[in-house]
């Protein structure tokens, strides 16, 4: 949920208190593999065994066996994220989220989490641009077991105001503890998309305004439910140690009767081609230092420049050997730490679908002016835009991103598999990409990389963000650090 997000975002941005030289032997051995990867012009190196189907009633289902363990993920994903929750309902993906734990036909309220937890398993569910999630990890001899309990609050749940008037209120506390009273509590993951993003369904409040949640009603609720979670609005993934034929046969058993819904028509996303650079500040009453973001909307998904991005990105932020990294702590010493990214604190560059940024902050001395901050970024992606890009350095952020990958992939007892195959089931109805990721990235060459640069890294594409510590003269009570002022 929310509160590991935002907890991960301050401690980033508070990591840079304190310096944190490079890693010297660890970028020799980058230099060593890069090199070997240059000379060996090998195939794809792995293949994820997918088994893709789709049920009579639209539900997607993606399973992956793999027997390295007697263990199981399973994963439940509704099309569905903040970014088309309803107008004047902010915050509401989120708080439906917590409503998925409330009770079901045949489970009482919190008995889908003692049955995980009594049979050995974790789980957890989340709320993200394009999607919520619901997943367990248990033995495999209980996989059966949890498709059952899945379907079961699937088909119908306890919707009560009892249970909406405390959600409402571990939602709204949830924000306050996370955000409101949090030193960089939203920064930058949760404010920069309202700035940066002109699109209301871009750039609202996905967390929630307090009014909105407090505005809620159990008819809001019930027709959300009946909308968005169907099964031909959804995917389910079974990863680990299963038989494939058995574990579709019980998601079609339990799957399988519950009916479609008429799904609603999906917003306008666009956003408009940026043009002019646009930048704001925004007061933090609990910030011990100012802090500084900058963010480019992103290629279009799957794209080839979108391929190029997740190279670049490598380049720019990824590492202690990465340019800004090499800019802003080593040679100019603005800062301990930086981090940045494709869906920056939020998921990958994967899943997700729709309008995107690419992010980077940190935190600085009060002693450094925007003015200097803003050329120090500058010089860094001018050495991309207007100097030659060696193949090495290409090489060696493949190093990096291939690694990044594999680690997804094999990371959680299986759930970054399961969170990749979800995905590109859910939002390209095609989990065998998982496969075709590592070929797509060795075909981004110099030149793309070059004109990538040129018009997705232009000052006119970029939002700066600045977080100034102290009390905003011009806002009031609940407001304080929500507001922020364009210069």
């Amino acid at each position: 949920m929310f509160n590991r997000l935002a907890a991960l975002a301050a401690a980033l941005l508070l990591a840079g208190c304190s310096p944190n030289p490079a890693d010297t032997a660890q970028n020799n051995l980058a230099d060593k593999l890069a090199e070997q990867a240059g000379q060996e012009h090998s195939p794809v190196s792995f293949n994820v065994p997918v088994h893709y189907h789709s049920l009579d009633n639209g539900l997607k289902v993606v399973i992956s066996p793999d027997d390295t363990a007697p263990i199981a993920a399973i994963g439940v994903y509704y099309n569905i994220g903040f970014r088309i929750e309803p107008k004047d309902r902010t915050g509401f993906a989120h708080l439906f989220e917590h409503m998925m734990f409330q009770g079901s036909e045949n489970l009482g309220k919190m008995e889908f989490v003692k049955l995980v937890q009594n049979n050995g398993g974790v789980l957890n569910g989340s709320t993200r641009f394009d999607y919520t999630n619901y997943f367990e990890i248990v033995p495999a001899n209980k996989v059966e077991t949890l498709l059952w309990a899945e379907a079961d609050r699937m088909k119908g749940l306890a919707i009560t105001q009892e249970n909406l008037t405390n959600q409402q209120g571990v939602v709204k506390n949830e924000v306050k503890v996370n955000v409101l009273n949090q030193p960089y509590g939203g920064f930058p993951w949760l404010d920069m998309p309202q700035y940066a993003f002109n699109n209301w369904y871009n750039a609202h409040n996905f967390y929630g305004d307090l009014e909105d949640l407090d505005a809620a009603t159990l008819e809001d609720v019930q027709a959300f439910f009946n909308m968005y979670y169907s099964p031909n609005n959804a995917v389910v993934v079974v990863v680990g140690d299963v038989d494939v034929e058995q574990t579709l046969g019980w998601i079609k058993e339990y799957f399988g009767p519950l009916p479609a819904s008429e799904l609603a028509a999906q917003p306008d996303l666009t956003e408009l081609r940026q043009e002019q650079e646009k930048r704001f500040n925004k007061f933090d009453r609990l910030a011990p230092k100012p802090a500084f973001a900058f963010a480019y909307k992103m290629p279009p998904r799957n794209s080839p420049e979108y391929y190029a991005m997740g190279i670049i990105d490598q380049l720019l932020v990824q590492g202690d050997d990465s340019l800004l990294y090499q800019e802003l702590v080593k040679d100019r010493q603005i800062t301990g730490e930086v981090g940045g990214g494709i869906n920056y604190l939020l998921g990958n560059m994967f899943n997700y679908n729709g309008p995107m940024l690419w992010m980077s902050s940190f935190t600085h001395d009060e002693g450094v002016s925007e003015k200097e901050l803003v050329a120090a970024v500058d010089s860094v992606v001018a050495k991309l835009a207007e100097q030659p890009i060696a193949q090495k350095d290409i090489e060696r952020a493949m190093v990096k991103l291939r690694s990044a990958l594999f680690d997804n992939i094999d990371s959680f007892y299986g759930f970054g598999k399961l969170d990749l195959l979800a995905s590109f089931a859910l939002f390209d109805d095609n989990p065998q990409r998982i496969n075709e990721l590592e070929g797509k990235f060795k075909a981004v060459t110099p030149e793309l990389i070059k004109s990538t640069v040129k018009e997705y890294l232009r000052p006119g594409n970029r939002t700066i963000l600045t977080l100034t510590p102290g009390e905003d003269p011009n806002a009031t009570g609940s407001n304080q650090d929500q507001q922020g002022e364009q210069q």
